[in-house]
């Protein structure tokens, strides 16, 4: 074996995939942006329901302690 064989980077597993043209949209990507505006949807509908009801425990308060003893 020449001295240097097998260093480097091998071309053939190196190559990008190819882009597809911007018009083009196969079944996934549709199916994938469906789905992303059916989430956002859900979280605006979420966020309005929350909506004037406080602030959320987001577990950083710990226990309220009252000022009795």
């Amino acid at each position: 074996m020449p001295s240097g064989a097998g260093a480097g980077t091998n071309p053939i597993h190196n190559k990008k995939p190819k882009k597809k043209p911007a018009g083009e949209l196969d079944e996934e990507d549709v199916a994938f942006k469906a789905k992303q505006q059916a989430d956002k949807k859900a979280r605006e509908e979420m966020a309005g329901k929350a909506k004037g009801k406080g602030p959320m425990n987001t577990g950083q308060q710990g226990i309220k302690k009252s000022g009795k003893k």
